[in-house]
């Protein structure tokens, strides 16, 4: 038998008003507590438009902090409201689920505890780079790396494909407690990168608009320029195809068998 109390992640999208979609918006205005980790103050502001119960949960991060401290004293005060027995939302920019450790947990820990929980999608940072540079995954096909996973552990990387990293703002942030990373750990990962593409390779920093007024950033540029090149928390780096695809032509053979069977 399911508990009384239950939880919701729900994602507003990254264009404040823009994105959120109508089942998400519900959940938020009829919460009996909602709980918003976003992206600008200004968003923070129109989420509370819909609910009189709305928690910043912004307030848990400092300078100097382990983020997973933060994250596990996010989860805590979201669960402490469902152990309550309250209808609970969480309010993430972009998709809840995407970058975004505590909406996770906390759907697992009150599934764990009986209770109902569950995470409805929102426009994310990929999808929004998706629609503004004009690219479909599909045409190369497409890998993603979060910054630090790419530098960190060993590569295997298909340079026909679409490249996209994340959070190259946070690179070789071990500690996590930068909310900006030194441009030495990107010269790092430039030279990373460089055994693989050639330093004059063309490369886009991107990201996404937050407010309806904002400018979406398409930077093109160098390889060999990324190190220096103003990156922030939320920059993300997309990086053409560097190679031709070459035809596996053992299975091409036995494809045009199996055709002819």
């Amino acid at each position: 038998m399911e508990k009384k109390g239950s939880f919701v992640a729900v994602g507003v999208g990254m264009t404040l008003g823009a994105h959120i979609c109508p089942l998400s918006r519900s959940y938020i205005e009829h919460a009996d507590i909602v709980f918003c980790s976003l992206s600008d103050s200004y968003v923070e502001e129109w989420v509370m438009t819909m609910n009189s119960e709305v928690r910043s949960l912004q307030s848990f991060y400092a300078v100097g902090k382990d983020r997973r401290d933060t994250y596990k004293e996010m989860v805590a005060a979201m669960m402490t409201e469902v152990r309550a027995g309250k209808n609970v939302v969480g309010a993430f920019y972009g998709h809840p689920g995407v970058f975004a450790l505590a909406p996770h947990k906390v759907i697992a820990i009150a599934r764990d505890e009986g209770f109902q929980a569950h995470m409805e999608p929102g426009i994310s940072a990929e999808d929004c780079l998706y629609a503004d540079m004009g690219l479909d995954p599909g045409t190369n096909g497409c890998i993603h790396y979060e910054a630090n996973q790419f530098l960190m552990n060993k590569k295997c990387l298909d340079t026909s494909a679409l490249l996209i990293l994340w959070q190259v703002g946070m690179v070789g942030d071990r500690r996590h407690q930068e909310f900006e990373s030194h441009k030495k750990y990107r010269h790092l990962l430039m030279q990373s990168l460089m055994a693989f593409y050639p330093a004059d390779h063309r490369v886009a920093l991107y990201e996404a608009a937050v407010l309806p007024i904002d400018e979406v950033r398409i930077e093109w540029l160098p390889l060999k320029n990324v190190g220096d090149a103003k990156i922030h928390q939320h920059t993300t780096m997309v990086i053409p195809p560097g190679s031709e695809k070459q035809t596996d032509t053992a299975f091409l053979t036995k494809l045009n068998e199996l055709d002819s069977l």
